[in-house]
């Protein structure tokens, strides 16, 4: 059986795509490092978040298009999961 070889991942970049500016002042983000698809969520107040991006040298991502036709039923958050959980228990 062959082994594919995949590119390595370039760890030097790092990008963020800005999900939510809360009213509260937080911005809810994702953060990903070498692939945009991998990624993490996070909370941070705005002065944060913007330092947060300096130091990081971050690729800032559009946001992504609610309704999208190519999420799959993997493509998930747990802010999503989250908020359906609660529309459900109302």
């Amino acid at each position: 059986m062959e082994k594919r070889q995949h590119p390595p991942i370039d760890v030097t970049r790092k990008f963020v795509r800005i999900i939510e500016e809360r009213h509260d002042g937080l911005m809810v983000f994702e953060f990903a490092i070498g692939e945009p698809e991998l990624c993490v969520e996070m909370l941070l107040p705005r002065d944060a978040f913007e330092e947060f991006c300096r130091t990081n040298r971050v690729i800032r991502l559009e946001p992504a298009e609610a309704g999208a036709e190519s999420r799959t039923d993997w493509d998930w958050n747990l802010r999503e999961a989250t908020q359906q959980r609660f529309r459900q228990q109302s």
